[in-house]
């Protein structure tokens, strides 16, 4: 416990007892990043917490960590109550983690372990809900990557199982899981929108939605019309650009139709910068005001 304040450790203890009792958690409630007006989006960056004075500096709203280094499902509660104390002096909320099952996880395929899964994932969820968090994001393209030679259609059927466990897990914390498509490249199981709006319908439960990444999506060969079309299960966003998968204002990519597109289905979200970085000290604020530029040329549009 060295270097944990008391506050900070019985804070911890107490959430665990919560969780042995099987006592309902406070929530934060759904959409914690979702407070704009019309045409105006909250913009975050996915990066650890060390970096929260430079998202601050650079005109973040809020920045998005990871699953495993904030979160840290597989370590005792005292390695977590560190980070949520670092947390609380950042200047910056953290609303939302990605990173959400280590690849050695596995949710599809013969070695897939649902009970491990949702176990780690309600550690994840009552630490979320401890720290104010409103969203977990579910790429995992590792984890859900389908073995050569297994059946699809089994791997498949595995994941909505876990998927509707995951979600009534979730529930139980008043988290929101999104569903983040991964291009063809990073895993090949669930690699478009229009293929996690089917996987999400199928699970049917409000705490489990899609997520919006512009760079999956490009990758993917979808338009802006299947983000107007799954509108109404987008609940999150990354962006990035689509060649090299660099910061915005890099390369100049147009995301407004995108943009657009957010506007039309009447999204608050938050939109986090999920890229390659060359030197993020140097290149956030600029690609920071480039996607607010372009966020007020789509809000202009007829």
């Amino acid at each position: 416990m060295k270097g944990l304040s008391r506050r900070a450790f019985l804070k911890a203890s107490a959430w665990a007892g919560l969780a042995s009792a099987g006592l309902p958690f406070p929530s934060p409630g759904f959409g914690a990043v979702r407070q704009g007006a019309p045409g105006s989006f909250e913009i975050g960056a996915c990066t650890s917490l060390a970096n929260a004075a430079l998202l601050k500096s650079a005109g973040c709203d809020y920045l998005e960590e990871s699953v495993g280094g904030f979160l840290s499902p597989a370590e005792p509660e005292e390695h977590f109550a560190l980070r949520f104390e670092a947390s609380k002096v950042a200047g910056i909320p953290v609303r939302a983690c990605n990173g959400f099952l280590p690849g050695a996880l596995k949710a599809v395929g013969p070695a897939a372990k649902p009970e491990e899964t949702v176990a780690y994932a309600s550690t994840a969820f009552r630490r979320a809900a401890a720290a104010g968090l409103s969203t977990i994001v579910w790429g995992s393209g590792e984890s859900r990557r389908i073995p050569e030679g297994f059946s699809r259609a089994r791997a498949e059927e595995q994941f909505r199982y876990l998927a509707s466990e995951v979600a009534a897990a979730a529930a139980k914390s008043g988290i929101l899981v999104v569903l983040e498509p991964l291009n063809a490249a990073e895993t090949n199981f669930l690699n478009s929108l229009a293929e996690g709006a089917a996987l999400v319908e199928a699970v049917g439960h409000p705490n489990f939605k899609l997520l919006a990444d512009f760079y999956h999506v490009v990758r993917a060969g979808e338009t802006p019309e299947a983000v107007v079309r799954f509108g109404r299960l987008i609940r999150h966003c990354h962006i990035a650009e689509k060649d090299k998968r660099t910061p915005p204002g890099t390369a100049g990519d147009d995301f407004r139709p995108f943009l657009a597109a957010l506007n039309r289905i009447g999204y608050r979200g938050g939109i986090s910068i999920e890229c390659r970085w060359d030197d993020m000290n140097a290149q956030l604020s600029g690609s920071v005001a480039f996607l607010r530029k372009q966020i007020a040329d789509a809000a202009a549009r007829p």
